[in-house]
């Protein structure tokens, strides 16, 4: 990096704190320092959420992925598209109506008695400490990957701090750094910032897409020398190929059919992010209201799926053709701007990277603090603490989530592994974070025993290795079945949840469906959708989603038939879509 890149960097993160420090001043109570005073627009909050999964180790994650496995591995992650569309179409509008402060906290509205702050604590513990610091430690660990590979720190000590390594050192002036903005300012921060890092991000990405297709010789030089490598799954959507033969499994893709069926059918709903997830339930509780929150699930759709995945997969490609000997594939994207992007833009694109790690880690740092703070220290210990002791101890537990974080990043090789990882622990529990919106009989019982259940199960096959499933898709669909098993037999071994309980989550949320006729009074909405109109724009907004993201793929890579498959189902289920849209609208 040259010193004007030296600059650039240094003007953002200025800028970035003094930011982050100026909107403190809105900080009033938990309401404002969690939820933004819950006044957020949909465009803001989804744009904040698109920035939170925008972290600088996802396009690290995509270029391992392609590299390896080719274009086709990229269903590990697109297939949580389909739960991000329920989110967006479902789930929003209720989890605004629920009016909470965390999901956590969402359990004592759901359910009642013991069982119910049992389930509450032990989610919040889990949540914002194992599950969290994984999420903060890849984060880090793409951090440390992405400034050793550009050559600002060689993972040296440096004596005149006790030897410490000056990859530690500049992990923690960072952590600092983000820290002091998000202790201080809250999700009114983290939210602004985001905004401007998620622009940020996107250019970056942009920068080096170009820069490395041009490198390359153009879009029809890349294709050619990659068709020249000989592996069919580089330039496969699917990991399948039609062949004089008839249909030929793509095995370089790395992904069994038992594991793409998983990631279609099992994994998305099974994840414990099937209604949503902390970080995102956490923005569309801030939002102003349902159509907000169900607009923020549509802003992230668009920018996380059709805007830059194909942003990452370019240079991920472009990588296999300028980078021929290159070991760690996670490595080519930081390589591709230090060797082909000239001063100033590298120094942008840096700023990038910075940009969409902070945006992450904040992001944790404050969804983490919302649950040690308000769902462990105000519910079980100071019930009667003051907003002003609640603000205190949320910035406390920002402090310790982040050295948590960059312990965890120390220890950690693999951004991948670590991906998968965190799926493997959280996978089991989804099926009943669904039912639960729908059908009165889950219980407190049975979300904990899930909850419990996956997380000891994931670790069994991933961690500790007690239950060896080699096969990915199997394994996710072993740990779903066990839970299953668990969660439903301590569901009909324990009582029902208390019809006054019932009746006020009915009252408040509105659920839809048959599953609450009884509970629901003859004069009560039903949250003004049926439960088959709700599948039948999930399946059309999934129609809109995966025909968009693929038919722009295929055009990008030549693909013409593809291409216009993919456009004519998009069309097709967007009209359908809106002529649904305006017709609930006339019956409202």
């Amino acid at each position: 990096m040259a010193a004007i890149d030296w600059l650039i960097l240094v003007l953002y993160l200025a800028g970035t704190l003094v930011l982050g420090l100026w909107l403190a001043r809105r900080n009033r109570g938990e309401d404002d320092y969690f939820v933004a005073g819950r006044s957020l627009s949909g465009w803001l909050a989804g744009a904040s959420m698109a920035a939170t999964t925008f972290s600088i180790d996802t396009p690290l994650y995509v270029a391992g992925l392609v590299g390896t496995r080719g274009l086709a591995a990229n269903w590990e992650w697109w297939g949580f598209g389909l739960a991000h569309v329920a989110m967006a179409v479902v789930f929003a509008p209720l989890w605004r109506r629920s009016g909470v402060l965390t999901d956590a906290a969402f359990t004592e509205l759901r359910y009642g008695g013991p069982a119910a702050a049992w389930l509450r604590g032990i989610k919040a513990f889990l949540l914002a400490l194992p599950v969290n610091c994984i999420g903060i430690g890849y984060a880090f660990l793409a951090m440390r990957k992405v400034v050793e590979a550009l050559g600002i720190v060689a993972d040296q000590p440096i004596p005149a701090f006790g030897g410490l390594s000056d990859t530690v050192l500049l992990l923690a002036v960072v952590a600092g750094l983000v820290l002091t903005y998000t202790a201080a300012g809250g999700l009114w921060a983290v939210v602004v910032t985001d905004f401007v890092q998620l622009l940020l991000a996107l250019l970056g990405a942009l920068a080096v897409a170009w820069a490395a297709i041009h490198a390359a010789g153009g879009m029809d030089a890349l294709l050619s020398s990659l068709d020249a490598l000989g592996r069919p799954e580089l330039l496969s959507l699917v990991p399948w190929r039609w062949t004089d033969a008839g249909l030929d499994w793509i095995g370089g893709a790395g992904i069994s059919v038992s594991t793409f069926l998983a990631y279609l059918s099992v994994q998305w709903w099974s994840f414990r992010r099937s209604d949503g997830g902390g970080e995102f339930i956490q923005r569309m509780l801030a939002t102003k209201d349902e159509q907000q929150a169900r607009l923020a699930g549509w802003v992230f759709l668009v920018v996380n799926y059709l805007v830059r995945s194909w942003l990452w997969v370019l240079v991920a490609l472009a990588a296999l053709v300028l980078l021929p000997d290159q070991s760690d594939w996670e490595l080519s994207y930081p390589a591709l701007a230090v060797q082909y992007l000239p001063p100033v833009v590298l120094g942008l694109v840096v700023v990038s990277l910075v940009a969409a790690f902070m945006s992450t880690v904040s992001t944790s740092v404050n969804w983490g603090a919302s649950y040690l703070t308000h769902d462990l220290y105000q519910r079980f210990i100071r019930p009667e603490a003051s907003q002003r002791e609640l603000l205190l101890i949320g910035q406390l537990m920002s402090v310790l989530l982040v050295v948590l974080g960059v312990i965890t990043a120390l220890i950690s090789d693999s951004i991948g592994t670590v991906f998968r990882l965190v799926i493997a622990i959280g996978t089991g529990p989804g099926v009943v974070l669904v039912l639960r919106w729908f059908w009165w009989r889950i219980n407190a019982a049975a979300e904990l025993a899930a909850m419990l259940c996956g997380f000891c199960v994931g670790l069994s096959t991933s961690v500790v290795p007690v239950l060896q499933i080699s096969d990915y898709g199997s394994r996710l669909m072993v740990t779903t079945a066990l839970t299953a098993v668990v969660w439903v037999v301590v569901m009909l071994s324990t009582p029902p949840e208390a019809a006054a309980v019932l009746e006020r989550f009915v009252q408040q949320v509105q659920p839809p469906g048959p599953g609450w006729r009884r509970w629901r009074r003859p004069d009560a909405s039903d949250g003004g959708e049926s439960l088959p109109a709700l599948l039948f724009r999930f399946l059309l907004s999934s129609g809109v989603l995966f025909g968009a993201l693929l038919g722009s793929g295929a055009f990008l890579l030549h693909q013409q038939l593809s291409g216009w498959i993919g456009l004519i189902v998009t069309v097709v289920c967007l009209t359908l879509l809106l002529r649904s849209g305006r017709r609930r609208s006339l019956a409202v």
